[in-house]
């Protein structure tokens, strides 16, 4: 596995950023091993695929996790607000850092993934290819 480890800073878009790495990374499949910081905005959708839950304050991240590629990004995340209540959900565009995010990814050198439609989800959904 060849691990990648990336520090984004203030003002970066988390799912952006992400998907920006698995560009430059040329990320056939890979997951978040772990992703540490804070963010002032978070952007969420629900399980449903429609609702989407928007905080505006800071907010620890206190879980990231998913498949990362250049065909798709399939991110989860939990969020701690200043109460230290939880909000998570589907990772949307819109979470903006705040001081940083250690971000590191293992990329799973003997697989790459496809996305094809699935008739009974609705959703392009991946496909796990073995090399």
């Amino acid at each position: 596995m060849r691990i990648i480890c990336k520090r984004l800073r203030r003002g970066d878009d988390l799912l952006g950023s992400i998907r920006a790495i698995a560009e430059q990374e040329r990320l056939d499949l890979a997951v978040v091993l772990s992703g540490v910081g804070c963010v002032t905005h978070v952007r969420l959708r629900d399980a449903g695929g429609v609702t989407v839950q928007e905080v505006e304050e800071p907010c620890e991240i206190v879980s990231l996790q998913g498949t990362v590629s250049t065909k798709r990004c399939h991110l989860h995340a939990s969020f701690s607000r200043e109460d230290l209540s939880t909000i998570g959900g589907h990772l949307m565009e819109g979470c903006t850092v705040n001081t940083t995010c250690e971000l590191v990814l293992g990329e799973l050198e003997d697989w790459r993934c496809d996305v094809e439609q699935d008739a009974e989800t609705g959703y392009d959904e991946i496909v796990f290819v073995r090399r």
